[in-house]
């Protein structure tokens, strides 16, 4: 059976092709491994069955429980033997391997194939560099375009936009461009009919958007808020707060502009609510910007509201001055208020990801600038140069990571590269590294001496996930595991007591305790 090949095949008749085959062949030493698939087979028939502490499971548990084990015995237990070499490129980069789990040991090999270690630095980074605006206070995200026309209100005409307030009067309200600028006028109106009271006008201008192919807006606008100010009437120097909303609706804005109920059956504006602006951002904010007359003119912003299921909303400003209902103020003046100097939307199709900067999408200034100097450690003066050898006693207190001319690395786990200092360039570079032996099928093998280390796992693994098994069994089995892994740690050293002895015959130093 395919279970018990591993016994037999040492005792295969002198002359057997199977012995022809393996010195013809290229698989060299592999007699000291057991696959994985034969430990799982062997396992299964002589810990499972009937009369056995396992009478039955499944062989896919039994994977699943060999294949972490092979796992974290490749951490510490069996020997790294993973190693790759390159000539280090222009870029000074090296990908790690695609089973690349950590490192045991980078080094460059010099003429004579001696490794020279290399030292990490902790020193710098390769941090992700956010692209920003020109004034450098926002950040800007993937995809980013521009989705309002005319923003800044340049073109001096509502071309771009859409008045709600062209079937009434202007002595009532006005919205207009003045120099780049959107400004609003309130004031106060008689009553009519049943109305005797005095009141206001909510105004408003909209703009439709596409974001068919946008998942996230971001809005930003600059504007003030300004109190109308009553001179001569009833009240006079009363004040009556300004009020400017900017924010995304999902339908067009309404035509009423009554500022509230009346006597006379007009029903209030709803663009005077807040309710409006109903598409939310991602937290469940409410996608607008509110700009009172108690604020000074200021840049507001609003990000990640979510239009992803939207194809069209609407950029709505609204402005109106809080007049009371009913007003006690006679004056019909018609004054600027409210203004807005610029409104921006900007939409992203790929989320909330933030844009690198130009130029540095893979690498950072600071990575940059420090592999394009030469770091301290490759100037061998301090060694080597009669101008600084002379100075004896000086160099106390050096911090020894830095007395080295070897060089220096840094992983980048973001883009999962190694980058090396700039006195390597050229180089043949060694990583030595673990993995966790599932990169292919055919490292999925155990050595012969941490054999029982894995029967003893899969004992103990299976054994503590089942209901009803008690506690005094299980804690014996993890004991069973620890000594059998240890075991495999002193088999697997490979200490050899003459090459010790060796070693020792050459000290001629006394060994200090």
């Amino acid at each position: 059976m395919a279970y018990l090949s591993n016994y037999t095949n040492n005792f295969q008749p002198e002359g057997d092709s199977s012995q022809r085959d393996y010195y013809k062949g290229n698989q060299f030493g592999n007699y000291q491994f057991t696959s994985l698939d034969d430990v799982i087979n062997q396992f299964m028939v002589a810990y499972v069955g009937e009369d056995k502490m396992i009478s039955k499971i499944s062989r896919t548990d039994v994977q699943f429980h060999a294949m972490r084990a092979l796992q974290e015995l490749s951490f510490d237990t069996f020997k790294s033997i993973k190693s790759q070499q390159i000539e280090l490129p222009p870029s000074l980069t090296m990908r790690l391997p695609h089973d690349y789990v950590n490192y045991t040991k980078l080094s460059w090999a010099d003429s004579a194939g001696i490794k020279h270690p290399l030292y990490p630095t902790k020193d710098t980074s390769n941090p992700f560099q956010v692209r920003q605006t020109s004034d450098k206070e926002s950040y800007q995200f993937a995809g980013e375009s521009e989705e309002v026309a005319d923003g800044g209100f340049s073109v001096g005409d509502f071309s771009h936009w859409m008045k709600f307030d062209e079937d009434h009067p202007d002595e009532y309200y006005k919205s207009e461009i003045i120099g780049g600028e959107l400004v609003f006028s309130h004031c106060t109106r008689p009553g009519f009919g049943a109305d005797p009271a005095f009141w206001g006008h909510v105004v408003a201008i909209a703009q439709p958007l596409d974001v068919s192919d946008k998942d996230y807006l971001t809005l930003e606008a600059n504007a003030l808020a300004v109190d109308y100010e009553t001179i001569g009437a009833t009240n006079p120097g009363a004040l009556h707060p300004g009020i400017l909303r900017i924010g995304i609706t999902s339908s067009i804005p309404s035509y009423n502009t009554y500022g509230f109920n009346t006597a006379s059956a007009q029903v209030t504006s709803p663009n005077k609510s807040i309710d409006i602006f109903d598409v939310p951002t991602v937290d469940g904010a409410v996608g607008y910007v509110e700009y009172l007359s108690a604020d000074f003119q200021a840049t507001k912003e609003i990000n990640n509201i979510d239009v992803r299921d939207h194809n069209i909303v609407w950029i709505t400003i609204v402005s109106f001055n809080d007049f009371p209902s009913p007003s006690v103020d006679s004056e019909f003046t018609l004054k600027q208020t409210n203004k807005v100097n610029s409104v921006s939307v900007t939409g992203s199709p790929e989320g909330l990801r933030l844009m690198p900067k130009a130029g540095n999408e893979t690498e950072s200034d600071t990575w940059k600038n420090y592999k394009s100097t030469t770091p301290s450690e490759n100037n061998n003066d301090d060694y080597e140069d009669d101008t600084y050898w002379p100075m004896k006693g000086n160099r106390y207190g050096i911090d020894p990571q830095h007395a080295q001319v070897n060089g220096s690395f840094y992983i980048d786990q973001r883009f999962g590269k190694i980058h090396f200092s700039s006195n390597i360039s050229g180089k043949s570079v060694i990583l030595d590294y673990i993995s966790d032996s599932l990169g292919t099928a055919a490292e999925m093998q155990v050595h012969k001496f941490a054999e029982e280390a894995m029967y003893k796992w899969l004992m103990h693994a299976v054994l503590s996930t089942r209901a009803n098994v008690p506690e005094y069994q299980v804690n014996r089995l993890k004991k069973e595991r620890r000594a059998a892994i240890r075991q495999s740690k002193l088999r697997l050293s490979n200490v050899k007591l003459e090459e010790i002895t060796q070693i020792l015959r050459g000290k001629s130093k006394q060994i200090k305790h």
